[in-house]
């Protein structure tokens, strides 16, 4: 029978390999209450990137703490950053969704030119909301990390910080290169090893100016808005060296396109 799986919100120590992690919050209450979680139970618990069978030590409505065993086999999540255009927030949220489900390791929500003005004044106040729905998602599919949800940023900051060495476009104006074949060309690997849980809560969000170092991509991928780029915006980014690709004749709503190059990619890096 497979073990339930929980993601600690505290672990120490706090970097290296944990020895003791800990529930809070929602995580905890639903586990006392729910669960009626006793001592001496395990469960699969994620601290720090690594997966651990987990003993429960003490319970209370407020913290669950476990004892951490043996380290257990994982996969490793997907070097990608998605620079997603906002859009609509019910699809924007679902295709954050499905990208944690599908192993993304960072997602950034662009503020775009033709991003709408409501969507925009918004967006910062749920940018909590999408960190909830990435820790959802990522329990959900098992994932040992969450993904990283910066804070919105408007796109000429996010080039400028962009540091992937393959940087690719999802452009309604290419007609011949394809995304399956830009990846090929590239240098990417396939992924290996496991990519470490940020040491910050995620509650805890992220500074705009300072992307965090502990999750490193190898792939950016830029998915634009309803309405697509400005012409201003691909020559920005062509500036910033990205490739400009298709994913064949059809015109997919953004969050249809991001899932689509997401699976694409991670079938170039399985």
């Amino acid at each position: 029978m497979t073990r339930r799986r929980f993601i600690a919100d505290t672990w120490s120590p706090s970097t290296g390999h944990p020895t003791q992690a800990a529930l809070t919050g929602e995580q905890a209450l639903h586990l006392a209450r729910v669960l009626r979680a006793q001592p001496g139970q395990i469960f699969d618990v994620v601290a720090n990137g690594f997966l651990h069978r987990a003993e429960v030590a003490a319970v209370s409505d407020h913290e669950v703490l476990f004892t951490l065993h043996e380290e257990l086999e994982t996969d490793a999540s997907l070097p990608i950053h998605l620079l997603l255009a906002i859009f609509k927030f019910d699809r924007f949220e679902w295709a954050i969704e499905k990208a944690t489900e599908l192993g993304v390791a960072r997602i950034t929500p662009i503020l775009a030119r033709r991003t709408e003005k409501h969507l925009a004044l918004a967006a910062p106040k749920r940018a909590e909301r999408w960190r909830r729905i990435a820790l959802e998602s990522a329990k959900q599919s098992r994932r040992t990390d969450i993904p990283e949800i910066l804070s919105p940023t408007p796109l000429p900051a996010a080039l400028t910080r962009e540091s992937a060495p393959t940087r690719i476009l999802l452009s309604e104006t290419e007609q011949s290169l394809t995304l399956a074949a830009a990846l090929a060309s590239s240098n990417l690997q396939p992924a290996t090893g496991r990519v470490p849980h940020p040491s910050q809560s995620y509650r805890d969000g992220w500074d705009v100016d300072t992307p965090p170092a502990e999750h490193p991509t190898d792939l950016a991928l830029a998915i634009g808005p309803e309405g697509g780029w400005t012409p201003e915006e691909m020559s920005l980014f062509t500036q910033h060296n990205w490739t400009h690709v298709t994913l064949g004749p059809r015109i997919l709503r953004a969050e249809t396109a991001a899932i689509a190059a997401l699976a694409i990619a991670a079938a170039h890096l399985a």
